[in-house]
């Protein structure tokens, strides 16, 4: 399947996992969004930096979208492409969506979400998902203004950690 993942705005890029820079702001971004408290876990180690940036560039699944403010990254989504066998299409999971604080509340995340509704849509996906915290009301208000909604039957989160 030949998808087409450009992002519309010139605010928003795709990560380039050969530029430095892009590696080195997402490893630091990532990291802060560990910190935060809607986080709440341990940061990655100058090791796992490199697992974790080859694990995103080497899964075909993946979506590393960055946002650009002037020449500065300041965000980031990552999202992963699935197939929803109920719809019997394509569907995106947004796994993570990252502002830096200072640009928060003015609109990067509606934003970044919106680009990735118009690849959704471009390339004829299914649905979009993504899970949020019930502590963070401000991403579930851009979230419904962007048309997500609960799902029909609820949903719970499960997680078992594999050591």
């Amino acid at each position: 399947m030949n998808l087409d993942f450009r992002p519309s705005s010139a605010s928003f890029l795709l990560c380039d996992f050969t530029n430095p820079y892009h590696c080195k702001r997402l490893c630091e971004m990532v990291n802060s969004y560990i910190s935060d408290p809607m986080g709440g876990g341990q940061i990655v180690s100058e090791r796992q930096k490199l697992y974790l940036l080859d694990g995103l560039e080497s899964n075909p699944n993946c979506i590393v979208m960055l946002a650009v403010e002037n020449v500065k990254i300041i965000g980031y989504v990552i999202a992963f492409i699935n197939f929803s066998t109920f719809l019997v299409k394509p569907m995106m999971n947004i796994h993570d969506v990252y502002i830096e604080p200072e640009y928060r509340n003015n609109g990067w995340g509606r934003r970044m979400i919106s680009q990735l509704i118009e690849i959704a849509e471009r390339n004829k996906f299914g649905k979009l998902t993504l899970e949020v915290r019930k502590d963070n009301p401000t991403a579930q208000h851009t979230y419904t203004k962007l048309g997500f909604q609960e799902g029909d039957t609820p949903m719970y989160f499960y997680t078992r950690m594999i050591e």
